[in-house]
């Protein structure tokens, strides 16, 4: 942990910000994919109300970053990230009303790791936009990557069409390339407009996102044990 966070607050220029993010959030970022909930999730261990109730604490999240991202578009740090290819409100509003019929949104309610989540992202978009630029990297480009694993295990454990109702969410039909995009996202980040010392303040905020991730998953877990 010291070695990472100390990498990451170096002003080596040898090594590329996306680099020291990734390794500084390496710890965070297995805590949150290990969890017992996303593990007995993609065991196929529990039900599709399990998932759908995932999914939407997902709306929740991402209503807030994508809220935010229009008036973001102009910011000097947060607006080269504003990327309208990667937006997944509508993707998951879909998948909910596949999932849960047309009313979904009346019965919808965040869980209080996912409202703290949400409420976070928004007050870093209003008052600190490199903070925010830390949860949309967390979030699209995991998505793109670990995502695609959930939707592959989502279609065979529920009998989701491939990438159809149930799965949109983790299907970027604009993206034509995804491995190109990822690079094309981390060059971003190599040249964002911040100091070291924002660099380093942006390092912990991404640490802060798995944390987040990581209380959704917990409180999930608690309102869908395994049987003994």
């Amino acid at each position: 942990m010291d070695a990472t966070a100390t990498a990451a607050g170096s002003t080596d220029a040898a090594t590329p910000f996306s680099t020291l993010i990734r390794v500084a959030s390496h710890e965070q970022h297995t805590e949150a994919e290990t969890s017992s909930f996303m593990s007995d999730l993609l065991g196929g261990k529990l039900s599709v109300d399990a998932y759908a109730r995932y999914t939407e604490q997902l709306w929740f999240v991402y209503r807030a970053l994508e809220e935010a991202a229009g008036p973001l578009a102009d910011d000097p740090v947060a607006g080269p990230f504003i990327r309208p290819e990667l937006m997944r409100t509508a993707e998951l509003e879909r998948d909910l009303a596949h999932l849960r019929g047309a009313n979904w949104r009346a019965a919808a309610r965040p869980l209080p790791a996912t409202r703290a989540y949400a409420a976070r992202i928004t007050a870093c978009a209003r008052d600190w936009p490199a903070g925010y630029v830390a949860h949309h990297y967390t979030r699209y480009l995991g998505d793109l990557s670990g995502g695609q694993i959930i939707r592959d295990k989502a279609e065979r454990t529920w009998g989701f069409a491939r990438k159809g109702d149930g799965v949109r969410f983790y299907v970027f039909e604009d993206i034509a390339n995804p491995a190109a995009f990822k690079r094309g996202y981390r060059e971003l980040l190599d040249r964002v407009n911040a100091d070291d010392l924002e660099k380093q303040r942006i390092v912990d905020e991404c640490k802060r996102a798995f944390d987040f991730n990581g209380a959704v998953f917990r409180e999930l877990g608690a309102e869908f044990p395994l049987s003994a």
